[in-house]
Protein backbone atom coordinates (compact mmCIF):
# COMPACT_ATOMS: atom_id res chain seq x y z
CA UNK A 1 0.00 0.00 0.00
CA UNK A 2 1.38 3.39 -0.95
CA UNK A 3 2.20 5.90 1.75
CA UNK A 4 -0.44 8.60 2.05
CA UNK A 5 0.63 12.23 1.87
CA UNK A 6 -0.95 13.66 5.03
CA UNK A 7 0.31 17.18 4.31
CA UNK A 8 -2.63 17.58 1.95
CA UNK A 9 -6.14 17.45 3.42
CA UNK A 10 -9.06 17.80 1.08
CA UNK A 11 -11.73 20.37 1.80
CA UNK A 12 -15.16 18.77 1.98
CA UNK A 13 -18.75 19.98 1.86
CA UNK A 14 -21.25 17.60 3.51
CA UNK A 15 -24.76 17.12 2.13
CA UNK A 16 -27.77 15.60 3.87
CA UNK A 17 -31.39 15.20 2.77
CA UNK A 18 -34.31 14.87 5.21
CA UNK A 19 -36.72 12.42 3.60
CA UNK A 20 -39.75 11.50 5.78
CA UNK A 21 -39.84 9.97 8.33
CA UNK A 22 -36.37 11.46 8.98
CA UNK A 23 -36.35 15.03 10.31
CA UNK A 24 -33.72 17.75 10.15
CA UNK A 25 -32.43 16.92 13.64
CA UNK A 26 -31.77 13.31 12.64
CA UNK A 27 -30.03 14.44 9.45
CA UNK A 28 -27.87 16.84 11.43
CA UNK A 29 -26.84 14.00 13.77
CA UNK A 30 -25.96 11.84 10.77
CA UNK A 31 -23.85 14.66 9.31
CA UNK A 32 -22.00 14.99 12.63
CA UNK A 33 -21.00 11.37 12.26
CA UNK A 34 -20.17 11.86 8.57
CA UNK A 35 -17.85 14.70 9.59
CA UNK A 36 -16.03 12.28 11.91
CA UNK A 37 -15.75 9.76 9.09
CA UNK A 38 -14.34 12.42 6.76
CA UNK A 39 -11.82 13.49 9.41
CA UNK A 40 -10.77 9.86 9.92
CA UNK A 41 -10.28 9.54 6.16
CA UNK A 42 -7.90 12.52 6.27
CA UNK A 43 -10.02 15.44 5.08
CA UNK A 44 -11.72 18.49 6.61
CA UNK A 45 -15.46 19.21 6.55
CA UNK A 46 -15.70 22.93 5.76
CA UNK A 47 -19.49 23.33 5.41
CA UNK A 48 -22.74 21.40 5.25
CA UNK A 49 -25.87 21.73 3.13
CA UNK A 50 -29.20 20.22 4.18
CA UNK A 51 -32.50 19.93 2.29
CA UNK A 52 -35.93 18.63 3.26
CA UNK A 53 -37.57 16.64 0.42
CA UNK A 54 -40.40 14.14 -0.01
CA UNK A 55 -38.06 11.91 -2.02
CA UNK A 56 -34.55 12.27 -3.50
CA UNK A 57 -34.26 13.74 -6.99
CA UNK A 58 -33.45 10.88 -9.42
CA UNK A 59 -30.99 13.02 -11.38
CA UNK A 60 -29.11 15.01 -8.72
CA UNK A 61 -30.34 13.53 -5.40
CA UNK A 62 -30.96 17.13 -4.22
CA UNK A 63 -33.23 19.56 -6.04
CA UNK A 64 -31.86 21.69 -8.87
CA UNK A 65 -32.08 24.87 -6.81
CA UNK A 66 -30.27 23.25 -3.89
CA UNK A 67 -27.63 21.91 -6.29
CA UNK A 68 -26.95 25.47 -7.48
CA UNK A 69 -26.72 26.60 -3.84
CA UNK A 70 -24.33 23.73 -3.20
CA UNK A 71 -22.18 24.94 -6.08
CA UNK A 72 -21.99 28.41 -4.52
CA UNK A 73 -21.02 26.94 -1.13
CA UNK A 74 -18.26 24.91 -2.80
CA UNK A 75 -16.86 28.03 -4.42
CA UNK A 76 -17.03 29.96 -1.16
CA UNK A 77 -15.01 27.39 0.82
CA UNK A 78 -12.86 26.25 -2.12
CA UNK A 79 -14.04 22.66 -1.66
CA UNK A 80 -12.31 19.79 -3.42
CA UNK A 81 -15.04 17.22 -2.89
CA UNK A 82 -18.72 16.99 -1.96
CA UNK A 83 -19.80 14.06 0.25
CA UNK A 84 -23.43 12.93 0.46
CA UNK A 85 -24.69 11.08 3.53
CA UNK A 86 -26.72 8.64 1.39
CA UNK A 87 -25.42 6.41 -1.40
CA UNK A 88 -25.52 8.06 -4.83
CA UNK A 89 -26.44 6.21 -8.00
CA UNK A 90 -23.79 6.27 -10.75
CA UNK A 91 -25.98 8.64 -12.80
CA UNK A 92 -26.50 11.02 -9.87
CA UNK A 93 -22.77 11.06 -9.24
CA UNK A 94 -21.93 11.89 -12.87
CA UNK A 95 -24.59 14.61 -13.06
CA UNK A 96 -23.45 16.22 -9.82
CA UNK A 97 -19.80 16.26 -10.84
CA UNK A 98 -20.69 17.85 -14.15
CA UNK A 99 -22.78 20.54 -12.43
CA UNK A 100 -20.47 21.18 -9.47
CA UNK A 101 -17.17 20.92 -11.33
CA UNK A 102 -15.67 18.80 -8.58
CA UNK A 103 -15.75 15.25 -7.23
CA UNK A 104 -19.01 14.05 -5.68
CA UNK A 105 -18.95 10.90 -3.55
CA UNK A 106 -21.08 9.36 -0.85
CA UNK A 107 -20.84 7.96 2.66
CA UNK A 108 -20.11 4.47 1.34
CA UNK A 109 -17.03 5.68 -0.55
CA UNK A 110 -15.69 7.39 2.58
CA UNK A 111 -16.12 4.27 4.72
CA UNK A 112 -14.48 2.11 2.07
CA UNK A 113 -11.54 4.52 1.97
CA UNK A 114 -11.15 4.35 5.77
CA UNK A 115 -11.21 0.55 5.65
CA UNK A 116 -8.51 0.60 2.97
CA UNK A 117 -6.30 2.76 5.19
CA UNK A 118 -6.70 0.48 8.21
CA UNK A 119 -6.46 -2.99 6.64
CA UNK A 120 -3.30 -4.68 7.91
CA UNK A 121 -3.60 -8.44 7.39
CA UNK A 122 -3.83 -10.23 4.05
CA UNK A 123 -7.43 -11.21 4.77
CA UNK A 124 -8.35 -7.64 5.66
CA UNK A 125 -6.74 -6.24 2.51
CA UNK A 126 -8.48 -8.76 0.26
CA UNK A 127 -11.86 -8.12 1.87
CA UNK A 128 -11.52 -4.34 1.60
CA UNK A 129 -10.31 -4.37 -2.01
CA UNK A 130 -13.13 -6.69 -3.01
CA UNK A 131 -15.67 -4.34 -1.42
CA UNK A 132 -14.10 -1.36 -3.20
CA UNK A 133 -14.19 -3.02 -6.62
CA UNK A 134 -17.77 -4.22 -6.21
CA UNK A 135 -18.72 -0.64 -5.37
CA UNK A 136 -16.75 0.75 -8.30
CA UNK A 137 -17.98 -1.69 -10.94
CA UNK A 138 -21.26 0.08 -11.83
CA UNK A 139 -19.45 3.45 -11.76
CA UNK A 140 -16.95 2.75 -14.53
CA UNK A 141 -18.90 4.43 -17.32
CA UNK A 142 -17.12 7.50 -18.57
CA UNK A 143 -14.36 7.19 -16.01
CA UNK A 144 -10.73 6.25 -15.87
CA UNK A 145 -10.47 4.24 -12.68
CA UNK A 146 -7.26 2.87 -11.21
CA UNK A 147 -7.22 -0.20 -9.01
CA UNK A 148 -4.62 1.53 -6.87
CA UNK A 149 -2.87 4.86 -7.04
CA UNK A 150 0.09 6.55 -5.45
CA UNK A 151 -1.66 9.70 -4.27
CA UNK A 152 -4.36 8.99 -1.70
CA UNK A 153 -7.46 10.96 -0.91
CA UNK A 154 -11.14 10.22 -0.39
CA UNK A 155 -12.09 12.00 -3.60
CA UNK A 156 -8.76 12.28 -5.35
CA UNK A 157 -9.08 12.53 -9.10
CA UNK A 158 -12.61 11.20 -8.99
CA UNK A 159 -11.24 7.70 -8.32
CA UNK A 160 -13.42 6.70 -5.42
CA UNK A 161 -11.79 5.02 -2.46
CA UNK A 162 -8.70 4.11 -4.45
CA UNK A 163 -6.53 3.82 -1.39
CA UNK A 164 -5.59 0.21 -0.87
CA UNK A 165 -3.84 -2.82 -2.30
CA UNK A 166 -4.17 -3.90 -5.91
CA UNK A 167 -2.66 -3.71 -9.38
CA UNK A 168 -1.45 -0.27 -10.41
CA UNK A 169 -2.83 0.76 -13.81
CA UNK A 170 -3.87 4.01 -15.41
CA UNK A 171 -6.98 2.65 -17.03
CA UNK A 172 -9.18 -0.31 -16.15
CA UNK A 173 -12.02 -1.55 -18.34
CA UNK A 174 -14.93 -3.64 -17.16
CA UNK A 175 -13.43 -6.96 -18.26
CA UNK A 176 -10.21 -6.42 -16.32
CA UNK A 177 -12.15 -5.24 -13.28
CA UNK A 178 -14.30 -8.39 -13.33
CA UNK A 179 -11.17 -10.50 -13.70
CA UNK A 180 -9.67 -8.85 -10.62
CA UNK A 181 -12.88 -9.35 -8.66
CA UNK A 182 -12.94 -13.04 -9.59
CA UNK A 183 -9.33 -13.43 -8.47
CA UNK A 184 -10.05 -11.76 -5.13
CA UNK A 185 -13.14 -13.90 -4.60
CA UNK A 186 -11.06 -17.06 -5.09
CA UNK A 187 -8.46 -15.72 -2.68
CA UNK A 188 -11.16 -14.95 -0.16
CA UNK A 189 -12.58 -18.47 -0.44
CA UNK A 190 -9.13 -19.85 0.43
CA UNK A 191 -8.83 -17.47 3.37
CA UNK A 192 -12.31 -18.48 4.55
CA UNK A 193 -11.20 -22.12 4.61
CA UNK A 194 -8.29 -21.19 6.85
CA UNK A 195 -10.59 -19.18 9.12
CA UNK A 196 -13.10 -22.05 9.23
CA UNK A 197 -10.33 -24.48 10.22
CA UNK A 198 -9.26 -22.11 13.02
CA UNK A 199 -12.89 -21.78 14.16
CA UNK A 200 -13.30 -25.58 14.28
CA UNK A 201 -10.16 -25.79 16.40
CA UNK A 202 -11.60 -23.27 18.84
CA UNK A 203 -14.90 -25.16 18.99
CA UNK A 204 -13.06 -28.41 19.72
CA UNK A 205 -11.54 -26.72 22.76
CA UNK A 206 -15.12 -26.52 24.11
CA UNK A 207 -14.35 -23.10 25.55
CA UNK A 208 -17.30 -20.69 25.25
CA UNK A 209 -16.95 -18.22 22.39
CA UNK A 210 -17.57 -14.61 23.50
CA UNK A 211 -17.38 -11.82 20.92
CA UNK A 212 -17.14 -8.08 21.51
CA UNK A 213 -19.46 -6.15 19.21
CA UNK A 214 -20.49 -2.53 19.16
CA UNK A 215 -20.43 0.78 17.41
CA UNK A 216 -17.09 1.87 16.00
CA UNK A 217 -14.88 3.59 18.58
CA UNK A 218 -17.01 2.35 21.50
CA UNK A 219 -13.90 0.93 23.19
CA UNK A 220 -13.98 -2.77 22.27
CA UNK A 221 -10.23 -3.03 21.65
CA UNK A 222 -9.46 -1.10 24.84
CA UNK A 223 -11.63 -3.54 26.78
CA UNK A 224 -9.96 -6.56 25.15
CA UNK A 225 -6.52 -5.16 25.97
CA UNK A 226 -7.51 -4.38 29.57
CA UNK A 227 -8.85 -7.91 30.12
CA UNK A 228 -6.27 -9.98 28.23
CA UNK A 229 -3.22 -7.76 27.50
CA UNK A 230 -3.88 -8.52 23.83
CA UNK A 231 -1.83 -5.58 22.55
CA UNK A 232 -4.44 -4.61 19.95
CA UNK A 233 -3.90 -1.19 18.34
CA UNK A 234 -6.11 1.40 20.05
CA UNK A 235 -6.74 4.80 18.47
CA UNK A 236 -9.37 7.43 19.08
CA UNK A 237 -10.43 7.02 15.44
CA UNK A 238 -13.30 5.30 13.72
CA UNK A 239 -12.64 1.77 12.43
CA UNK A 240 -9.16 1.49 13.90
CA UNK A 241 -9.75 -2.29 14.25
CA UNK A 242 -10.61 -4.35 11.15
CA UNK A 243 -8.92 -7.67 11.80
CA UNK A 244 -10.40 -9.88 14.54
CA UNK A 245 -8.26 -10.84 17.53
CA UNK A 246 -9.02 -13.75 19.88
CA UNK A 247 -7.55 -14.24 23.35
CA UNK A 248 -8.20 -16.62 26.25
CA UNK A 249 -9.81 -15.01 29.30
CA UNK A 250 -10.02 -16.57 32.79
CA UNK A 251 -13.25 -15.80 34.65
CA UNK A 252 -13.58 -15.41 38.45
CA UNK A 253 -14.93 -18.96 38.89
CA UNK A 254 -11.85 -20.45 37.27
CA UNK A 255 -13.47 -21.27 33.94
CA UNK A 256 -12.03 -19.84 30.73
CA UNK A 257 -13.57 -18.36 27.59
CA UNK A 258 -12.27 -17.28 24.18
CA UNK A 259 -12.82 -13.52 23.86
CA UNK A 260 -12.74 -11.98 20.37
CA UNK A 261 -12.68 -8.42 19.12
CA UNK A 262 -14.25 -7.60 15.76
CA UNK A 263 -14.82 -4.74 13.36
CA UNK A 264 -16.95 -1.89 14.66
CA UNK A 265 -20.37 -1.21 13.23
CA UNK A 266 -21.84 2.08 12.07
CA UNK A 267 -25.16 3.38 10.80
CA UNK A 268 -25.71 2.42 7.18
CA UNK A 269 -22.73 0.07 7.04
CA UNK A 270 -22.15 -0.47 3.28
CA UNK A 271 -23.58 -3.75 2.05
CA UNK A 272 -20.38 -4.30 0.01
CA UNK A 273 -18.44 -4.43 3.29
CA UNK A 274 -20.97 -6.71 4.96
CA UNK A 275 -20.64 -9.15 2.04
CA UNK A 276 -16.86 -8.92 1.80
CA UNK A 277 -16.43 -9.37 5.58
CA UNK A 278 -19.00 -12.17 5.69
CA UNK A 279 -16.48 -14.78 6.89
CA UNK A 280 -15.39 -12.49 9.73
CA UNK A 281 -18.95 -11.59 10.66
CA UNK A 282 -20.08 -15.23 10.53
CA UNK A 283 -17.98 -15.79 13.65
CA UNK A 284 -20.17 -13.26 15.42
CA UNK A 285 -23.28 -15.27 14.56
CA UNK A 286 -21.69 -18.50 15.81
CA UNK A 287 -20.71 -17.05 19.21
CA UNK A 288 -22.14 -18.38 22.45
CA UNK A 289 -22.50 -14.84 23.83
CA UNK A 290 -22.06 -11.32 22.49
CA UNK A 291 -20.75 -8.50 24.66
CA UNK A 292 -22.31 -5.36 23.19
CA UNK A 293 -19.97 -2.50 24.11
CA UNK A 294 -21.77 0.85 24.10
CA UNK A 295 -20.11 4.27 24.30
CA UNK A 296 -22.02 5.56 27.32
CA UNK A 297 -20.67 9.08 26.80
CA UNK A 298 -22.01 9.36 23.22
CA UNK A 299 -24.72 11.98 22.58
CA UNK A 300 -27.17 9.25 21.54
CA UNK A 301 -26.16 5.78 22.80
CA UNK A 302 -29.66 4.47 22.03
CA UNK A 303 -29.23 5.28 18.33
CA UNK A 304 -25.88 3.45 18.29
CA UNK A 305 -27.45 0.44 20.02
CA UNK A 306 -30.20 0.35 17.39
CA UNK A 307 -27.64 0.60 14.57
CA UNK A 308 -25.63 -2.33 15.97
CA UNK A 309 -28.75 -4.43 16.40
CA UNK A 310 -29.70 -3.72 12.78
CA UNK A 311 -26.33 -5.05 11.56
CA UNK A 312 -26.56 -8.07 13.89
CA UNK A 313 -29.95 -8.92 12.39
CA UNK A 314 -28.49 -8.53 8.89
CA UNK A 315 -25.69 -11.03 9.54
CA UNK A 316 -27.94 -13.55 11.30
CA UNK A 317 -26.70 -12.81 14.83
CA UNK A 318 -29.80 -11.06 16.14
CA UNK A 319 -30.82 -14.03 18.30
CA UNK A 320 -27.41 -14.61 19.92
CA UNK A 321 -27.60 -13.93 23.70
CA UNK A 322 -26.14 -10.51 24.50
CA UNK A 323 -24.69 -8.75 27.53
CA UNK A 324 -24.74 -4.95 27.17
CA UNK A 325 -21.74 -3.08 28.63
CA UNK A 326 -21.72 0.70 28.89
CA UNK A 327 -18.12 1.83 28.47
CA UNK A 328 -16.43 5.17 29.29
CA UNK A 329 -18.17 5.41 32.67
CA UNK A 330 -15.30 7.67 33.78
CA UNK A 331 -16.53 10.28 31.29
CA UNK A 332 -20.14 9.97 32.39
CA UNK A 333 -23.11 8.02 31.08
CA UNK A 334 -25.62 9.99 29.03
CA UNK A 335 -28.33 7.34 28.91
CA UNK A 336 -30.37 5.13 31.18
CA UNK A 337 -28.62 1.74 31.05
CA UNK A 338 -30.38 -1.24 29.52
CA UNK A 339 -31.76 -3.55 32.26
CA UNK A 340 -29.19 -6.21 33.14
CA UNK A 341 -26.30 -4.19 31.70
CA UNK A 342 -23.10 -3.16 33.49
CA UNK A 343 -21.02 0.01 33.34
CA UNK A 344 -17.22 0.02 33.06
CA UNK A 345 -14.26 2.16 32.19
CA UNK A 346 -12.07 0.01 29.95
CA UNK A 347 -9.45 2.76 30.01
CA UNK A 348 -9.09 2.89 33.81
CA UNK A 349 -10.38 -0.55 34.78
CA UNK A 350 -13.39 0.64 36.80
CA UNK A 351 -16.26 -1.83 37.01
CA UNK A 352 -14.40 -4.74 35.41
CA UNK A 353 -14.95 -7.05 38.40
CA UNK A 354 -18.71 -6.54 38.10
CA UNK A 355 -18.48 -7.11 34.36
CA UNK A 356 -16.60 -10.41 34.76
CA UNK A 357 -19.12 -11.64 37.33
CA UNK A 358 -22.00 -10.68 35.03
CA UNK A 359 -20.25 -12.44 32.14
CA UNK A 360 -19.80 -15.60 34.23
CA UNK A 361 -23.44 -15.54 35.31
CA UNK A 362 -24.72 -15.09 31.75
CA UNK A 363 -22.58 -17.95 30.44
CA UNK A 364 -23.70 -20.26 33.23
CA UNK A 365 -27.29 -19.28 32.49
CA UNK A 366 -26.85 -20.39 28.89
CA UNK A 367 -25.94 -23.91 29.99
CA UNK A 368 -28.29 -26.47 31.46
CA UNK A 369 -27.65 -29.04 34.16
CA UNK A 370 -28.63 -32.49 32.94
CA UNK A 371 -28.65 -35.88 34.62
CA UNK A 372 -27.53 -38.92 32.65
CA UNK A 373 -27.05 -42.63 33.24
CA UNK A 374 -24.10 -43.95 31.25
CA UNK A 375 -23.56 -47.75 31.01
CA UNK A 376 -20.21 -48.96 32.28
CA UNK A 377 -19.47 -50.31 28.82
CA UNK A 378 -19.69 -46.79 27.36
CA UNK A 379 -16.56 -45.26 28.81
CA UNK A 380 -16.25 -43.28 25.58
CA UNK A 381 -19.48 -41.42 26.39
CA UNK A 382 -18.21 -40.57 29.87
CA UNK A 383 -14.95 -39.30 28.41
CA UNK A 384 -16.87 -37.20 25.85
CA UNK A 385 -18.95 -35.68 28.67
CA UNK A 386 -15.78 -34.54 30.42
CA UNK A 387 -14.55 -32.98 27.19
CA UNK A 388 -17.84 -31.35 26.27
CA UNK A 389 -18.99 -29.77 29.51
CA UNK A 390 -18.52 -29.50 33.23
CA UNK A 391 -19.15 -32.76 35.12
CA UNK A 392 -20.55 -31.82 38.53
CA UNK A 393 -21.03 -35.26 40.14
CA UNK A 394 -20.48 -38.92 39.31
CA UNK A 395 -22.24 -41.72 41.20
CA UNK A 396 -21.62 -45.40 40.50
CA UNK A 397 -24.80 -47.48 40.43
CA UNK A 398 -25.68 -51.03 39.43
CA UNK A 399 -26.74 -50.00 35.90
CA UNK A 400 -23.87 -47.63 35.24
CA UNK A 401 -22.51 -44.21 36.16
CA UNK A 402 -25.05 -41.50 37.01
CA UNK A 403 -23.68 -38.11 36.00
CA UNK A 404 -24.82 -34.56 36.63
CA UNK A 405 -23.19 -32.22 34.11
CA UNK A 406 -23.51 -28.65 32.87
CA UNK A 407 -23.81 -28.61 29.05
CA UNK A 408 -24.81 -26.10 26.44
CA UNK A 409 -27.95 -26.71 24.38
CA UNK A 410 -26.22 -28.44 21.49
CA UNK A 411 -24.24 -30.80 23.71
CA UNK A 412 -27.26 -31.56 25.89
CA UNK A 413 -29.12 -32.69 22.78
CA UNK A 414 -26.12 -34.76 21.69
CA UNK A 415 -26.22 -36.81 24.91
CA UNK A 416 -30.02 -37.06 24.93
CA UNK A 417 -29.93 -40.88 24.60
CA UNK A 418 -28.58 -41.21 28.14
CA UNK A 419 -30.77 -38.55 29.79
CA UNK A 420 -32.58 -39.56 32.97
CA UNK A 421 -36.21 -38.51 32.63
Amino acid sequence: MALIDRTFREKIVLVGVAVPPADLEEVDTNLDELALLVDTAGADAMARVVQRMEHPDPALYVGKGKARELHEVCLAVDADTVVFDEELSPAQQRNLEKLLGRTAIDRTAVILDIFAQHARTQAGKVQVELAQLRYRLPRLRGRQVALSQQRGGIGAGGAIGNRGPGETQLEVDRRRLLTRISRLERELVALRRVRATQARGRRRSRLPQVTLVGYTNAGKSTLLNRLTSAGVLVEDRLFSTLDPTTRRLALPGGESVLLSDTVGFVRKLPHQLVEAFRSTLDEVASSDLLVHVVDGSAPSPEAQIDAVRTVLDEIGAGSVPTLVVYNKADVGLCAAPVPGSVSVSALHGDGLDDFLLALSDRLRGLNRIVELSVPYARGDVLAALHRSGEVLTETHEDSGTRVRARLDQAEAARFGEWRVS
